[in-house]
């Protein structure tokens, strides 16, 4: 089959479910441009199919199935006449036979080339390139060698704490702290097994644990003629079980100097990767200094904070691109304005350690304004399942300063209503209200040293049991209502800390 010209695109599909598919759709909205959603059997039910202009059903709802499945990505494609595939973030927006398999199939792949991502999207090659670009690596062992015994052997080179992690990917897959030679052998037989599960390859690299860090990302942009910028940083330290939370553009923590130096390094070696599209190129600051960790091709979950402070729209960029069209000014010089905060709400028992909280969703209403965004895959009478990541939606907001940020983040999320399922909501402002993410000091062991115990649940007075009876008396016609026999129902409404304190 031959390839469709760049700029004869006029049909993208959706390789990808949730709030990404629903943000590509826009943005295609907003170019004049088709979308054909590609979704598994149990996503019927979910705003993204509601919005696209067509729909194929790709396979069932495990992922290998469906949204794993390069294969039934391709002919579900091809079936509804699309000219393009953009991956969104996860699932196979960063394999490399995936970008590959589309092109040969005469389509566009909105992304980076197959051979960039291998490069780069590989950690073990791409601390190779960075080495070689001068760019200032942590302490670690990327060998071939991937003997269990070698590896131990190289971690108490390295030094003690020592993290693990898999070298075809990330999200926290994969990945163990080996604080000593006890217990090593076993954590690193696991985080291989781990490995070969998530991304297909059991092969693991070592690095020295930086113990008090701050993870600071850059976005990077690379146009169709090579020109790479940057377009700011991201500051992205808090973390549970090393999948962020809350994102914020810009980080308090950077000089103007360091920023800039930065910066510099993370385009010089996206620039050596021969990239084109969005990416973003991440750090770990510690005592005045930095060490590069990876490079993610692909965009991010945290995208909207850039956008904000940057007055820009990288998934219409992205697009533009894959046409062969300028994504951004080559003239027009970006610089931040005002700060931006972002949190990730999840469906899940904040009381109980971040437990998934399934099932259909009864009203759901965000308190609409200026300065507030709200990114959402799942409305009203949608079901939120076991088969996926629990995210509900994002709650993007800006304002002039960061503190103002904090506060108008506190009162949104105070004020927005997510019934039929438990959230994190309550979790999210006791960060935002915690003394040391107030003052931006926090490193990626916050959520560990001060939110290791489950949250505390708050205690229902007199007047708020009272008012809860009155409400089911308004819903369901009685006042028979015990607080203590809805304790088997987790996902009740009745349940739920519907005050967001």
């Amino acid at each position: 089959m031959s390839s469709i010209g760049k700029k004869d695109i006029k049909r993208i599909a959706i390789a990808n479910r949730g709030e990404v598919a629903v943000r590509i759709i826009r943005a295609c909205e907003d170019l004049g441009l088709e979308t054909l959603l590609l979704h598994s059997e149990v996503d019927i039910g979910s705003r993204a199919y509601r919005l696209a202009t067509k729909k194929i059903c790709i396979g069932g709802a495990p992922v290998s199935e469906s949204y794993l499945n390069i294969q039934a990505n391709i002919d579900g494609a091809l079936a509804g006449g699309a000219h393009a595939i953009h991956p969104g973030f996860g699932f196979l927006s960063e394999n490399a036979d995936f970008a590959q398999a589309v092109v040969k199939a005469g389509m566009v792949f909105i992304g980076p080339s197959a051979a960039s991502i291998r490069l780069l999207g590989d950690k073990v090659s791409c601390k190779g390139l960075a080495r070689r670009a001068s760019v200032p690596l942590v302490p670690g062992y990327e060998g071939e060698d991937q003997g269990i015994d070698r590896l131990i052997q190289e971690a108490k080179k390295i030094g003690f704490p020592v993290i693990a992690k898999a070298a075809a990917g990330g999200g926290g897959r994969g990945m163990k702290l080996l604080t000593g030679e006890l217990g090593a052998r076993e954590l690193l037989e696991s985080a291989k097994r781990e490995s070969l599960s998530a991304f297909g390859s059991d092969k693991v690299f070592l690095e020295k644990y930086l113990d008090h860090a701050k993870h600071i990302e850059f976005q990077i942009f690379a146009d169709s003629t090579g020109r790479v910028i940057h377009l700011g940083d991201r500051e992205c330290s808090v973390q549970r079980r090393h999948q962020k939370i809350i994102e914020e553009a810009n980080s308090v923590s950077l000089t103007e100097e360091l920023r800039k130096k930065m910066g510099e390094d993370a385009v010089r070696l996206v620039q050596a990767g021969n990239y084109q599209g969005a990416g973003t190129v991440e750090f770990l600051l510690q005592d005045g200094e930095y060490y590069f960790l990876e490079v993610n091709t692909r965009l991010q979950v945290e995208h909207p904070v850039t956008e904000e402070v940057m007055g820009i729209d990288l998934v219409k960029a992205q697009i533009l691109t894959a046409m062969g069209q300028f994504g951004f000014s080559s003239t027009q010089k970006y610089v931040a304005q005002g700060h931006s905060i972002e949190c990730r709400i999840y469906a899940e028992n904040p009381y109980m350690g971040g437990m998934p909280s399934t099932g259909k969703l009864g009203l759901v209403q965000f308190p609409e304004g200026p300065g507030r965004r709200f990114e959402y895959g799942f409305e009203e009478g949608d079901t939120i399942t076991s088969f996926y990541d629990p995210m509900i939606a994002k709650v993007i907001v800006w304002d002039e300063t960061r503190g103002r940020c904090i506060q108008k983040m506190t009162e949104v999320l105070k004020r927005a209503i997510i019934f039929g399922v438990m959230t994190n909501i309550p979790y999210l402002i006791e960060i935002l209200n915690h003394p040391e993410f107030v003052d931006g000091t926090m490193t990626t062991r916050f959520i560990e040293k001060y939110f290791s115990q489950n949250f505390k649940e708050p205690v229902m007075g007199e007047s708020e049991e009272e008012l809860l009876k009155e409400l089911r008396v308004q819903v369901l016609g009685s006042r028979d209502f015990n607080l203590a026999s809805q304790s088997s129902n987790m996902n009740s409404p009745w349940m739920q800390s519907w005050r967001n304190i």
